[in-house]
């Protein structure tokens, strides 16, 4: 009986004293929030503003994971999960990645209108990842 208590009294010690470690600050975030451009009544480029002053000097690339929120003229409306990737050329401090996308239901019949852009996250080659919420824009 005092070997299982000595040792939970050892166990609770060192669990006192641990302390966990910071967690790591993302590579790469956003700079600003997305730019949501529209080229036509259905048509839109998304630009995304890289920060990447911590990605190294020998660069790093990922992927973009955002959510995009949009309707139709009919009143439509639909929220799309979208990727992009982006690439940050060695000794950068800032990189932009583009995505073009037609959000339509019936090949451009409609007008669209982008209501909101969400990142969910930011992969990183270098093995760190940024959670949202990091950026997020909003037409109402």
């Amino acid at each position: 009986m005092k070997k299982i208590s000595l040792f939970l009294m050892a166990a609770l010690a060192l669990s006192v004293g641990a302390t966990a470690a910071p967690a790591p600050e993302p590579s790469v975030s956003l700079s600003q929030e997305p730019l949501v451009m529209r080229l036509s009544k259905d048509e839109f480029r998304i630009a995304f503003s890289i920060n990447a002053q911590r990605c190294g000097p020998s660069g790093c690339n990922g992927v973009i994971h955002y959510r995009i929120d949009w309707k139709t003229e009919d009143g439509t409306t639909r929220s799309e999960t979208k990727l992009v990737s982006y690439t940050v050329p060695p000794h950068a401090n800032r990189a932009m990645t583009v995505d073009r996308q037609y959000l339509d239901t019936a090949e451009g019949a409609h007008v669209t209108d982008v209501i909101k852009v969400r990142v969910d996250k930011i992969t990183c080659l270098d093995g760190e990842e940024s959670r949202a919420p990091l950026a997020s824009i909003g037409h109402d």
